[in-house]
């Protein structure tokens, strides 16, 4: 049994806290919002996840103190836009703790990974992610689940295997942090493709070929950036990429078809209620692929979607006029 701190009590953070309070851990979430933390302690709800009562074996406070006191690692679970601010709000309570990202995301700033974001404001800090498949709405009710953990550091992987595996969640480990990284965050944004694909009418051939190619798009820049090409064609590459892309849990998929269907950036997020990590992190996609000289057309067209007016049927007229070139 562990005492677990996690840091965001949105529908992600939940729902981890659900599958290990059921397998026996004390957890301690922390949110910002007294509304959260008093639906969470009193009623033993989720507003993000409102089918599910949540076990005894939680706890929701606002404050960081008390959530990371005496804990043997910490989850981070806020939304990439919020993870240097929030980190450096908790920093001084943690002492030795792995902290293990379970957001997914760039810092827009800097162009980092947050694990990087973490390694800057915690120069000593134990650093893992934990990335893979897993909606929450699934995850919270014990749908099969599989997923990796990354770390340079095996012993922090092992620990996170031995703490989370049971016969519904299966965990897998990588020392390759900064390949699990990338992939997460840059299926959000082919995630956010596949949907103004389906509100428009492309059909299945083109949906097969955006997330095939989406995928070419991914590896080159993940690879790039220090990741190995074996694990975008892992769980956290290709199997992130599928299950973003074709679930409705998707709220990225959601927020694709909003723009296709002609809304604004601010009517989008608006309608979705909740954080897109494909908006926050399309435009740092873009800014990576001119860093790094690498070829990102998916990316790049889709950038010009939402930034420079470009309509959507425009936009597949682009990608397949393209210069002729081998696969």
């Amino acid at each position: 049994m562990k005492n677990i701190a996690i840091i965001g009590s949105g529908s992600w953070g939940v729902a981890l806290g659900i599958h290990l309070a059921k397998l026996g851990n004390k957890v301690k979430i922390w949110s910002y919002a007294q509304e959260e933390a008093d639906l969470i302690n009193n009623e033993r709800k989720c507003m993000f996840l409102p089918n599910i009562t949540i076990p005894d074996g939680i706890i929701c406070t606002l404050s960081y103190e008390e959530a990371i006191k005496d804990t043997d690692f910490i989850l981070h679970v806020t939304p990439s836009k919020f993870t240097r601010n929030t980190l450096k709000q908790y920093k001084e309570f943690v002492t030795n703790q792995p902290i293990v990202i379970c957001s997914k995301g760039f810092e827009k700033d800097t162009l980092s990974t947050l694990a990087e974001v973490v390694k800057d404001e915690l120069t000593d800090a134990k650093v893992a992610v934990l990335s893979g498949p897993s909606h929450a709405e699934e995850v919270s009710i014990g749908s099969p689940t599989l997923m990796v953990a990354a770390s340079e550091d095996n012993e922090i992987v092992t620990m996170l295997q031995d703490t989370f595996m049971c016969e519904t969640m299966r965990i897998y480990t990588t020392n390759d942090v900064k390949g699990v990284e990338t992939g997460g965050a840059l299926k959000n944004i082919l995630a956010f493709c596949g949907g103004i694909a389906i509100e428009i009418g492309l059909g299945d051939n083109a949906f097969a070929a955006l997330i095939t190619r989406g995928l070419v798009e991914i590896s080159r820049l993940g690879m790039a950036m220090g990741g190995n090409k074996e694990t975008f064609y892992g769980l956290t590459g290709l199997g992130d990429l599928l299950v973003t892309c074709y679930s409705e849990h998707s709220r990225n998929r959601k927020a694709g078809k909003l723009i296709g269907a002609g809304k604004s950036i601010e009517e989008t997020k608006k309608e979705v209620g909740m954080v897109i990590e494909s908006i926050d992190n399309i435009d740092v996609a873009y800014e990576l692929g001119q860093k790094y000289n690498v070829d990102l057309p998916i990316i790049n067209t889709v950038y010009d979607i939402l930034y420079n007016g470009l309509n959507p049927n425009e936009a597949v007229k682009i990608l397949m006029t393209r210069d002729k070139k081998p696969e």
